[in-house]
């Protein structure tokens, strides 16, 4: 089975560090010379710190109710330990090599063609052929020759199907990271709503089972039922070990964990927590995708929280995800639990980074120490991309801009990068002149994925331009 994996070319191994390079590469290009000092003609929507409600009362700027990143993340002992202990016997050059690929092929992967796409596109390869060639070609050679086009100049999306070897190369390649992604959603909700106290959890697409060591990390005092479901048998049976110590007759480190290889069927049952973290990507096409969270969103009794890889694609399917949802409750206006997106977008409208003209994935990033194998030493960035949808008002939640990508601190001046509640990116350039100390001592200590705690003043105060 692995051999299709690494059969993938290594070319995209260094994928993420590309994305990352050019993204750095742009922002400096748009910080040289004198434009820089423009872009604060930009900012008269970001002028001032939402100081009405006294927002810090007596924490310093750098605790301000906007800081959501977190430090190093690091595993539950007991998880690491497990893991150690499951590949304890497996040749380490092997593993390592194995690892590696199958990483470099999760961070690669694109979307499934569709089936309309994939006619769409047969239709004007048969008109080219026909305008190109003689017309007096026979009808199957002219269908050899698109199949034949069809296959070169389109991705070749596989679904994974995860044996007992294949699962145990996904967990040593993914299980710290994906911890690492889920704990910062479940802090994203924590920090907000502190008083939030779930009880049951629903994980689809459950994998290695992260996401309950994650839940348990920030919920453990309050949780009591885990439901890990996934489709890959040999998946659920390693979950079980790492939760028993890496043996099948251990004690459970959790209680109240349960693991199905279907969702319940019943749609009175609910979760206060439900979880997709890297599972709607295994899904192979958008109507799949599309059962998968009206179903997941109907078992959601407070927060879905969704996470997939920090690309493109994997932007593109939250995105999607988050517009089932919020059609779903224009469709019923009169339901009382409609949902609204709680994270991280400040706002229900099209994502401005996709309708941009160069298009940019929507992620975020956060430190872990990795499972210290002997190729995994040093603390490591896992980047992401996250949705949280709540049902309920979004009057309480905050409505601050999110900041996008690094902070970069100059001398007297700050640059950010925010997605604002009006819908709109914003270069921001913040001065304690023009936007007072608050708002830029707040500006300094933020970073990316923090919410800048600012609201827009009404248009009477809106400083006009000379």
């Amino acid at each position: 089975m692995y051999t299709s994996v690494s059969g993938f070319p290594g070319a995209m191994a260094t994928a993420k560090e590309v994305t990352l390079l050019l993204t750095c590469c742009r922002w400096c290009r748009s910080l040289r010379g004198p434009q820089s000092r423009a872009f604060a003609a930009l900012v008269p929507g970001v002028s001032q710190v939402d100081n009405n409600s006294d927002f810090l009362g007596k924490k310093p700027h750098r605790k301000h109710p906007g800081i959501l990143r977190l430090p190093h993340v690091r595993l539950p002992q007991a998880l690491t330990n497990a893991a150690q202990l499951l590949l304890l016997e497996r040749p380490v050059r092997i593993t390592e090599k194995q690892v590696q690929a199958l990483s470099n092929y999760l961070w690669s992967r694109h979307l499934p063609v569709e089936a309309e796409e994939l006619q769409r596109r047969a239709v004007d390869l048969e008109k080219k052929f026909l305008e190109d060639q003689d017309s007096a070609q026979t009808e199957e050679k002219l269908r050899e020759a698109v199949l034949h086009a069809l296959r070169r100049t389109t991705y070749h999306w596989q679904k994974l199907s995860y044996n007992e070897e294949l699962s145990l190369i996904y967990m040593a390649a993914r299980l710290d990271g994906a911890f690492a992604a889920v704990f910062r959603a479940f802090h994203e909700i924590q920090t907000r709503v502190p008083e939030f106290q779930p009880q049951t959890l629903m994980d689809f697409g459950s994998g290695t089972g992260s996401v309950a060591w994650a839940a348990h990390s920030t919920w453990g005092q309050s949780l009591r039922e885990y439901v890990c479901v996934d489709s890959s048998a040999a998946m659920l049976g390693l979950a079980e070990k790492l939760l028993k110590g890496g043996s099948e007759s251990g004690k459970p480190c959790i209680p109240g964990v349960f693991f199905r290889q279907f969702l319940p069927v019943s749609p009175k049952v609910q979760f206060d927590v439900v979880v997709s973290a890297f599972a709607l990507s295994e899904l192979s096409s958008k109507a799949d995708r599309t059962e998968v969270v009206r179903n997941l969103w109907r078992k959601t009794c407070h927060f879905l929280v969704l996470v997939e890889n920090g690309t493109k694609a994997g932007h593109r399917l939250l995105m999607e995800a988050r517009s089932l949802v919020l059609q779903e409750k224009e469709k019923s206006p009169l339901d009382l639990q409609p949902g609204f997106v709680f994270a991280p977008c400040p706002h229900e409208l099209p994502c401005p980074q996709l309708t941009a003209s160069k298009p940019l994935a929507c992620s975020f990033s956060q430190a872990y120490h990795p499972i210290p194998f002997s190729w995994n030493k040093k603390p490591k960035e896992e980047t992401f991309s996250m949705v949280i949808l709540a049902r309920g008002s979004p009057k309480e939640a905050h409505r601050w801009p999110r900041v996008t990508q690094p902070v970069l601190k100059q001398p007297r001046h700050v640059h950010c990068h925010l997605c604002c509640p009006d819908g709109h990116m914003q270069h921001a350039v913040v001065t304690a002149r023009r936007h007072g100390r608050d708002l830029y001592r707040c500006a300094r200590v933020s970073s990316w994925g923090d919410l800048l705690p600012v609201v827009a003043p009404s248009p009477a105060e809106e400083p006009t331009e000379s």
